[in-house]
């Protein structure tokens, strides 16, 4: 993305400025740096949700705006799954109570009015009831994006009712159980019967480019239905199929797992080592869960063990790595076998790998 903004200088160039020196490394703690550089991020992430964001001109409100690139690559959408992980996260933040989250609240509300709409918008993979529900993006304004895409995406569905549910607590714990029943509960359960009906069936993955069942997909179904169950529970109502689902999405999420490492897709012809699976474990962190490797928790030995050759099969891909030793932390992209952009080492990736020297 970065050479699209090189090449309309590179015939001005001799008479570019010179460039500004760089800024000496910081030095401090890294509990420093993160105090002053999170409210930068946080208002960041901001700037791409409409209708206010600076970078989201023309959004609806709530929308999350994937990125302000609209050409080489376009990427001017809103997309559920990234919408969803998107306000997760921003849900996490507003119940964390730190001074830089204090307005994120009608942020939430408007995400979830929005996806309210989203869920009633017909589009190439159905209407609310034919499978619609699983449609991966949509124009900023809620239009339905029509053109060829990776289609289904499952993923999305249970990741949105899992964002939903986590502020649908907050909401219990101050007295609106009504407001939940009434106004979220409804959205939520759209989801979750999703979930319930087509979780079984392949659809493409979270990088949008194999059609196979996902471990990424399995996990995160999984999770929404265990929470909606509990959901239910809390404002007197229930989630049947959740209940009944929910144990078979585990036993098959059993069946990923290669004896080594987890098979993050069933087909596409790759080797199935994808970060994706690290992503995986982190979304079902439980606290309560202790290292179970059933659910692939981070400490368990399976997590740690899929950590490690997914780690390792980027050592001798990137230049960067040369000369790492093994045990050091390295460089890692998404896939070994990716080609997209020519492959490269993903920052996204780093920070969930929890490996600070790698970045």
């Amino acid at each position: 993305m970065l050479l699209k903004y090189l090449l309309p200088f590179a015939a001005t160039a001799l008479a570019a400025p010179a460039p500004s020196p760089l800024e000496a490394r910081i030095t401090g703690s890294l509990t420093s740096w993160l105090a002053s550089e999170s409210p930068i991020a946080l208002q960041g992430v901001l700037n791409n949700i409409g209708s206010s964001g600076s970078k989201a001109p023309g959004a609806g409100s709530g929308i999350v705006v994937a990125s302000p690139s609209t050409n080489d690559p376009d990427y001017y959408f809103t997309w559920t799954r990234d919408a969803a992980l998107v306000f997760k996260a921003l849900v996490d933040q507003f119940l964390a109570g730190t001074a830089s989250s204090a307005n994120l609240e009608p942020k939430i509300q408007d995400y979830i009015s929005a996806q309210a709409a989203l869920q009633g918008v017909n589009n190439p993979s159905g209407g609310l009831c034919t499978g619609g529900l699983a449609e991966p993006k949509f124009n900023v304004d809620l239009s339905p994006f029509t053109g060829a895409w990776g289609r289904p995406q499952r993923d999305g569905p249970a990741l949105r009712a899992t964002a939903m549910i986590a502020y649908s607590r907050y909401l219990i714990s101050k007295g609106q159980s009504s407001t939940v029943k009434s106004i979220i509960w409804p959205i939520v359960q759209n989801d979750l019967s999703y979930v319930t009906q087509y979780w079984n069936q392949t659809g493409f993955d979270l990088w949008e480019e194999i059609n196979s069942s996902s471990f990424f997909t399995t996990g995160v179904q999984y999770r929404a239905l265990v929470e909606g169950s509990a959901l239910a529970a809390q404002i007197g109502s229930s989630c049947p199929n959740c209940d009944s689902q929910a144990p078979n999405i585990l036993c098959f999420l059993q069946s990923y797992w290669t004896g080594s490492y987890a098979l993050s897709n069933t087909g596409g012809g790759r080797s199935g080592k994808d970060a994706n699976s690290i992503l995986t474990s982190i979304h079902l962190f439980d606290p309560a869960a202790t290292c179970d490797s059933t659910t692939f928790q981070p400490c368990s030995d399976k997590a740690l063990a899929n950590h490690k050759v997914v780690t390792d099969s980027f050592r001798s891909i990137y230049s960067i790595n040369s000369g790492i030793a093994r045990g050091v932390g390295v460089a890692v992209g998404r896939y070994p076998e990716d080609v997209y952009y020519n492959g490269n080492p993903w920052y996204g990736i780093h920070r969930p790998n929890n490996r600070p020297e790698i970045i």
